[in-house]
């Protein structure tokens, strides 16, 4: 049966009796009667009906608020419970960059539920700056960044992929400075364009004759590789790319010029977690694997 204060931070999430009823698996008589019993319980009203669905009360916030940190402080000391056991159980609550959460991130957590089957798992995606603050706000256990990070905490270097200039026609460097062709670029948080764009000015003499600028990685991908344009891509996204051209940002014999690194990042706390430190286990194999193939 769900508990009081699962109703009610059910209720101020849905603001809709029907869909919370559903949520909950209840009958939404069998919810307006809880619902009832809980405000008779408080002495007060805690929500009132408006054309906008469910609003909370001033007294009905308080209420709310106390509710929801009575779940995860519940939530907390279950998670401290299992550390007691040796089995991993508790919700591994994982924040992380877009880019890894669609290109790596998922062979790691078919290793990990596959291994440990009772644990949870709820992860969020973003930008870098995102994760870190959900890191701050106690929304993740760990979080897994992309570039540079001044993350005081805990911080493990999981890998380093080059950057490969990608297009379907353009097969060398030298052809980029005479195409018409536009340039494709995605939208991010990080120094990422800031490093595109110095690259740039050192091996060319002008900018890209066109541009284009679309708000994710994955959009520039596609774009890329349905011939729209050229663009320059980690090597972690080019693992399925057929019929492409991948151009290496250095002259022949030197080292790739531009490299992005991946980190997994988190409070010292947190790491001490059983589901935590089993799931770092996993994603320090695959990395290793990872760069092992070189990429």
């Amino acid at each position: 049966m769900a508990s009081e204060e699962l109703i009610l931070k059910v209720l101020a999430e849905e603001r809709n009796m029907r869909k919370a009823a559903e949520r909950l698996f209840l009958s939404q008589p069998a919810l307006s009667q809880r619902l009832q019993n809980i405000e008779k319980e408080w002495g007060e009203q805690l929500f009132v009906r408006s054309q906008k669905g469910l609003m909370p009360t001033p007294a009905g916030e308080l209420v709310i608020r106390f509710a929801s940190e009575t779940l995860e402080r519940k939530e907390e000391v279950f998670e401290m419970l299992h550390t007691l056991s040796s089995k991993v159980h508790g919700t591994l609550r994982i924040a992380c960059a877009s880019i890894i959460g669609q290109n790596w991130l998922p062979k790691v957590l078919k290793d990990f539920v596959t291994v440990y089957p009772d644990a949870k798992i709820s992860l969020i995606t973003g930008w870098s700056s995102e994760i870190v603050r959900a890191l701050y706000e106690g929304e993740a256990h760990i979080g897994i960044v992309r570039g540079h990070t001044d993350w005081k905490g805990t911080k493990i270097h999981l890998f380093q992929d080059p950057l490969y200039l990608v297009d379907k026609e353009m097969q060398t460097m030298d052809e980029v400075s005479r195409t018409d062709r536009p340039f494709i670029q995605f939208k991010s948080d990080s120094n990422y364009y800031e490093e595109i764009r110095q690259w740039w000015q050192k091996h060319f003499d002008s900018n890209p004759k066109r541009q284009i600028t679309v708000d994710q990685i994955e959009t520039c991908r596609q774009m890329a590789l349905n011939g729209i344009g050229y663009a320059i891509l980690p090597a972690i996204t080019l693992s399925d790319l057929k019929g492409v051209h991948t151009i290496p940002l250095a002259g022949e014999g030197e080292e790739t010029e531009l490299t992005r690194d991946t980190w997994l990042i988190g409070y010292e706390s947190a790491f001490e977690l059983r589901q935590v430190s089993a799931f770092v286990d996993i994603v320090q194999e695959h990395a290793v694997r990872l760069t092992a193939k070189g990429g």
